[in-house]
């Protein structure tokens, strides 16, 4: 299987993982919805790892510093950004375009590291009442 189809199964992946966060999210499933959320994370790492194989050397990809503030954003506003962000990531593979498609799973899974963050932070808060 070559690396770009492999990125493509594996954005494909954390889309499926995302629509099951989404679902337990909407049935407000806290447990379910953090374990997506960590699935989705860990695919899109991966999913960055085989991007920097497919390219062969680190210096051919210049690094993205593209992590955006992501402040007073709702949830489901992240988890959205998220899946517009995967589903541009696939687009831009299918279409030839590596680099766009490593901006857009690199800025998706910097989305989700904030999801993840806001998650943690509430359950820190909830366990020191």
């Amino acid at each position: 299987m070559a690396t770009n189809d492999k990125i493509l199964k594996t954005l494909e992946t954390a889309l499926n993982r995302l629509d099951e966060a989404i679902s337990a999210l909407k049935s407000r499933d806290e447990n379910a919805f953090s374990n997506g959320v960590w699935h989705v994370a860990a695919e899109l790492e991966y999913a960055l790892f085989l991007f920097s194989l497919a390219v062969g050397s680190e210096n051919s990809m210049p690094v993205a510093k593209l992590n955006p503030e992501i402040k007073n954003m709702q949830m489901d506003n992240i988890v959205l950004k998220v899946k517009e962000l995967v589903g541009e990531a696939q687009k831009s593979i299918m279409d030839g375009q590596l680099l766009n498609a490593y901006r857009s799973a690199y800025l998706a899974r910097h989305f989700i590291f904030k999801a993840q963050e806001s998650l943690n932070k509430k359950k820190h808060e909830a366990s020191r009442k």
